[in-house]
């Protein structure tokens, strides 16, 4: 839905002069960390009551406008009282990080609650859940508040192939909260947009290629994508097995490593991936590699291609000079004007057999997913393409095709061509990404914005963004780390490190 110009000018004189409400004299809530706010918690400054009562404020602000969040949970309120009774009785639970701390999670992850997991599709509306996501399980069991569902890019933005970032039917087109015109990137843009706005303490994205990375690049945020099977796909909307991840986006790193810690791990609903990836959770968890000297002696590869990296003498070079100096001067070791290895062959693999295979595991693992519903309007792909026909009103069809649909409905399994794209996706990525990094010893892949998700995204590696700064528009941008799988302690030295010596990050300047 657009937002009218009135409506947005309104929105930006009340911001330009709101002094947001404080718990106490001594504590406020905006732009508060898990960190500051377990430490106002346990100094009786603030309840999870009054916590999730200012998100839920500032939701019914701001929302109307930012249209990031589709629905608020209606049990909030209880569970932030239940939340309160256990930390008073101090039971176990209330040792958790993330125990009273409310939390968005993207409208493809399943909550066996009051909400619903729709994928952004009216299709879906109304449907039941067999249980909790994996992820959503493991939330509830650390303490934390569910707080609703973000938006998203429909179907994760895999429903056309010239989709509107950040739209969906359900809750309209979300709005970058720095720059109106802005591109909020998708698809995960409701989970990045809230935090950014301080819509919820934090939030969780998913990621298949860049949409965890992307949003939060463009909206000033910090975003984790995990290696893949580091964290549960289970009861999550899919596309690919292969390539789903599950994320924490949060404003800090810190922030999104206590919700990782939160999620990471084995789950039966995600067996052969999470048992495989298991192997690489450090024991102790991660929150011990927040390191403020983590950059020391750290290598970094920074590639000159224009696709992939930072040309030489480009613009885009010169806008992360900054970045780069800071990564110096933290320690670390710029391994400069390197170029991917084989990428001639790499690029059409990454366009065209990534494709290939996506379209045959989308239409396997959604008819699957459907299937294992209780109860819902559609059951396989071919019901939500005859669902999206049928109310092409309702979907807004004329905005947003579905021609990506329809090629994935024709597919008909992993036959010979799909198999073929597989060995060169592999093939792509050991030759490539993997030698790239292994060759010149590398701890982790410097890229610009979101340059270096396609790469990552095919070999199910691990990636962080953080804030590198705002452009002359006042547009966000952001610095991408990204490394070989389970080098998840590496990344956030890295990230962590670069984060504390810049703060770059800024609260939201809601300009028109």
């Amino acid at each position: 839905m657009a937002v009218s110009k009135l409506l947005l000018g309104f929105l930006v004189v009340t911001l330009s002069g709101f002094s947001v409400t404080s718990v106490s004299s001594e504590f406020s809530i905006r732009e508060a960390t898990v960190r500051d706010i377990r430490i106002a918690f346990e100094q009786n400054k603030l309840t999870s009551r009054k916590l999730v009562e200012f998100y839920l404020n500032e939701i019914r602000r701001l929302n109307p406008v930012l249209r990031s969040v589709i629905e608020v949970n209606p049990d909030a309120l209880y569970l932030a009282d239940k939340a309160d009774r256990e930390r008073k009785a101090k039971a176990p639970v209330s040792k958790s990080w993330l125990h009273g701390i409310p939390i968005l999670l993207k409208d493809n992850i399943a909550t066996k609650d009051k909400l619903n997991t729709t994928a952004g599709s009216y299709a879906l509306l109304g449907s039941v859940v067999p249980r909790d996501a994996g992820v959503a399980a493991k939330l509830r069991k650390a303490g934390a508040i569910i707080l609703g569902k973000a938006s998203l890019s429909e179907w994760a933005n895999f429903r056309s192939s010239n989709p509107s970032n950040g739209w969906c039917a359900r809750g309209g087109q979300t709005v970058c909260p720095y720059v109106k015109s802005a591109d909020p990137c998708g698809s995960s843009t409701g989970s990045a947009i809230s935090v950014a706005a301080n819509m919820a303490a934090v939030s969780l994205g998913t990621e298949t290629d860049g949409s965890i990375i992307c949003p939060s690049s463009f909206n000033s945020v910090v975003g984790f994508k995990p290696t893949v099977g580091l964290t549960s796909r289970g009861g999550v909307v899919p596309i690919s097995p292969r390539q789903d991840t599950v994320g924490p986006i949060c404003r800090t790193v810190s922030d999104a490593v206590y919700v990782l810690d939160a999620i990471v791990g084995y789950d039966r609903y995600d067996a052969v991936a999470t048992r495989k990836a298991s192997s690489y959770i450090p024991h102790g968890g991660y929150v011990q590699f927040l390191k403020a000297d983590g950059l020391k002696g750290k290598r970094l590869g920074i590639t000159k291609d224009p696709y992939f990296g930072f040309p030489n003498k480009s613009e885009i070079s010169q806008l992360f000079e900054q970045s780069f100096h800071k990564l110096r001067q933290g320690g670390a070791i710029l391994v400069d004007r390197l170029e991917i290895p084989n990428l001639e062959a790499v690029i059409p693999i990454l366009e065209g057999d990534q494709q290939i295979a996506l379209l045959a595991e989308f239409k396997l693992a959604l008819n699957a997913y459907l299937k294992d519903l209780v109860t819902s309007p559609v059951r396989s792909l071919a019901d939500v393409i005859a669902f999206n026909k049928k109310f092409s009103d309702l979907e807004k069809l004329h905005k947003y095709d579905q021609d990506t649909f329809l090629q994935a409905e024709k597919t008909n399994g992993i036959g010979q061509l799909e198999k073929k794209a597989l060995r060169n996706l592999t093939r792509a990525s050991k030759l490539g990404f993997e030698n790239l990094m292994r060759k010149n010893k590398l701890d982790a892949w410097v890229t610009p914005l979101t340059s270096g998700a396609p790469v990552l995204a095919v070999g199910g590696y691990p990636a962080i963004n953080v804030p590198a700064g705002y452009d002359d528009s006042g547009v966000p941008y952001g610095i991408s780390f990204g490394g070989l799988r389970g080098s998840e302690p590496k990344l956030i030295e890295i990230a962590y490190s670069f984060e504390q010596a810049t703060k770059f990050r800024k609260p939201p300047s809601f300009k028109p």
